[in-house]
């Protein structure tokens, strides 16, 4: 058939008067009942792209996109850095399978520290010690995502007895953990 037809049905479902911008995904499971041509899934979702009305609407629904002030510009080395975990990579023959990553956000400088997902707190809190305040002084601040480690009240208190302030980021708000 020509596409000129599938065109005039994807048309006739998107705006219908009891389907309105359905989407793409409601608007394929509603035509596969009734319709199959190659390409079905891909041609639908370029169709409702290419709709106005359903790219305002999606606008309402999705997450704020983040806050709109950045951090505060480190004066000193050190003085402010970022951490986090990258996991789940391949274990190492001592037992390794994490990297703690820990950034200088002024000089971009980080620390890459080996450890298993098992450690416990105290062992994160000593190596820390040993890697960061040892050689650099305690941060002023710290940045980090909402890892269940870094919102223990361990860790926190810890940070607190430091006199370090924690700002935590979240998943809608890239920008406050941008350099790890």
């Amino acid at each position: 058939m020509d596409s000129s037809v599938w065109e005039l049905v994807m048309d006739k479902a998107h705006k219908s008067r009891y389907s309105i911008h359905p989407g793409s995904d409601n608007m394929y499971h509603d035509l596969k009942v009734l319709y199959w041509w190659p390409k079905m899934k891909a041609d639908i979702a370029t169709y409702v792209s290419k709709c106005l009305t359903c790219a305002k609407v999606k606008i309402e629904y999705q997450k704020p996109s983040g806050l709109l002030q950045q951090p505060e510009i480190p004066m000193w080395k050190w003085e402010q850095i970022s951490m986090d975990f990258i996991t789940k990579l391949p274990r190492t023959p001592s037992g390794c399978d994490n990297i703690w990553v820990i950034v200088d956000r002024l000089a971009k400088s980080a620390h890459f520290l080996a450890m298993k997902a098992t450690d416990k707190m105290e062992k994160l809190t000593r190596l820390s010690l040993k890697e960061v305040v040892s050689r650099h002084r305690v941060p002023i601040s710290v940045i980090s995502d909402r890892d269940a480690r870094f919102t223990s009240h361990f860790w926190q208190s810890l940070q607190k007895s430091l006199g370090t302030r924690l700002d935590m980021s979240t998943a809608y708000h890239p920008q406050t953990d941008g350099q790890t």
